[in-house]
């Protein structure tokens, strides 16, 4: 007679065995590829196999990242692995479907914004920051040049829209173009991250000089055709961030702090100027339009927001199109707005104020936080997640990438190494017990 606990035996080898497996470097590194690859280009996979399909790939990349963990959970510093300003943040996620008007939305959005952010985490803690960096390189560039590829076929072979994959096949007339990121901002915003990512490899010596200056003309040609403004201004933000991190770099520790105040009353200065000068800088871009839009949209947003300035009205991240009141948020063409195109509205509505609080304290920490160690850390890969959380908060004026899929994981990964380095409870670990 079998005893009862054989038959779990063989169960739990297979499990020992995948879990092993997975924690494996050569799977480890091919995992988060696959997942930085799906963040970024969810909205294809939503569109080829609807949500039904999106829901399995995503479920599938949460459980073989929980076992690859498990299979490293003795080589993984566990103590303070969050920063509490993202727990406070997710956990006012969670709370606001208590009031939310749209139950079942609020729901699914905490659901599908938890396991993005878990897909982070596993990067943030799975994966060194050098793999997490090659990771994004891999996958930018298969974005990038399928894209690209996608355009040409579109634009110049059969000169036919490819509908379906929002591709409007404008390669022609020198763009804009959308690749398969859907708009023509979101595919700027990949490849001004891909830059970022590309000259960072190089730095570390990760790629070749030939694959380096292919990735970065592949990256530059889709920044240029995407003809995206936001992208322009992020962009300038990016290599006078890069200038300013090399100073401080090469800058005596003594004299550091100092570069740093003169750098912030810089950036303040900055940023009072461009807005004085708003109406300027929106003519040399051709923006004027793109703006009329997102201001139409944010007086929307407004007149909502009041009836819930507090506490908001319910976290969703990515609009359902279908449901009250974001169904009746029209764009120009008469489809739905898919998000508040610009993070202070579109959090302010869905999260109230206390949400956008906390989502620009934690953003705030995880920048603060990298920037000072990038300023001072050897190594150059530690200048990568200052220089993507500056990408993240630029591009948040003018859009809410950051609250859902591939930017908030990174976001989220970003955040956690950060504080890696920076956060005060990593200092309690040390501390003698009683």
């Amino acid at each position: 007679m079998t005893a009862p606990g054989s038959a779990r035996d063989p169960l739990r080898r297979y499990l020992s065995a995948w879990i092993g497996f997975s924690a494996g470097g050569h799977f480890s590194q091919a995992l988060a590829v696959a997942i930085v690859l799906f963040g970024f280009s969810a909205h294809v996979v939503r569109t080829l196999t609807g949500w039904p399909g999106t829901i399995a790939v995503l479920a599938s990349l949460v459980v073989l990242a929980a076992l690859s963990l498990a299979g490293q959970r003795h080589h993984i510093e566990w103590h303070g692995l969050l920063p509490v300003s993202l727990i406070a943040l997710f956990g006012y996620f969670a709370v606001t479907v208590f009031w939310s008007q749209y139950t079942w939305a609020t729901v699914g959005g905490i659901a599908y914004a938890a396991a993005f952010a878990a897909l982070g985490l596993y990067l943030a803690l799975g994966r060194d920051l050098v793999q997490v960096i090659r990771a994004a390189g891999d996958a930018l560039r298969i974005l990038l040049v399928a894209s690209l590829a996608l355009e040409v076929l579109s634009g110049l072979l059969i000169d036919q829209p490819i509908r379906f994959l929002g591709i409007e096949g404008n390669l022609a007339e020198g763009g804009p173009i959308q690749g398969l990121a859907g708009t023509r901002n979101f595919l700027g915003f990949l490849a001004a991250l891909g830059l970022v990512t590309f000259a960072t490899e190089y730095l570390m010596r990760s790629v070749s000089l030939s694959l380096g200056l292919a990735s970065g003309s592949v990256a530059a040609l889709a920044l240029v055709f995407s003809r995206s403004p936001v992208t322009v201004v992020a962009v300038v933000a990016l290599l006078a961030s890069g200038l300013a991190l090399r100073t401080l770099r090469r800058a005596p520790a003594a004299r550091r702090p100092l570069l740093q105040t003169t750098l912030a009353a810089s950036v303040v200065a900055g940023t009072a100027l461009a807005w004085a000068a708003h109406e300027r800088v929106l003519a040399l871009l051709g923006a004027r339009s793109d703006v009329d839009v997102r201001l139409a949209l944010w007086g929307r947003l407004r007149d909502l927001t009041d009836l819930n300035p507090i506490e908001g009205s319910g976290f969703v991240g990515l609009w359902p199109t279908s449901v009250f009141p974001f169904s009746t948020l029209l764009s120009p063409t008469g489809r739905p707005h898919s998000t508040g195109l610009g993070v202070f509205w579109d959090a302010w509505f869905q999260v109230g104020l206390v949400g956008l609080l906390l989502l620009l304290a934690a953003g705030g920490l995880a920048l603060v936080r990298s920037w000072i160690t990038a300023s001072a850390h050897p190594i150059i890969a530690y200048a990568w997640p200052a220089l993507v959380l500056v990408l993240i908060t630029v591009t948040g004026v003018a859009e809410s990438y950051v609250l859902f899929e591939g930017t908030l994981m990174l976001f989220v990964a970003t955040a956690t190494i950060s504080a890696r380095k920076r956060s005060w409870r990593s200092k309690l670990g040390s501390l003698p017990r009683a």
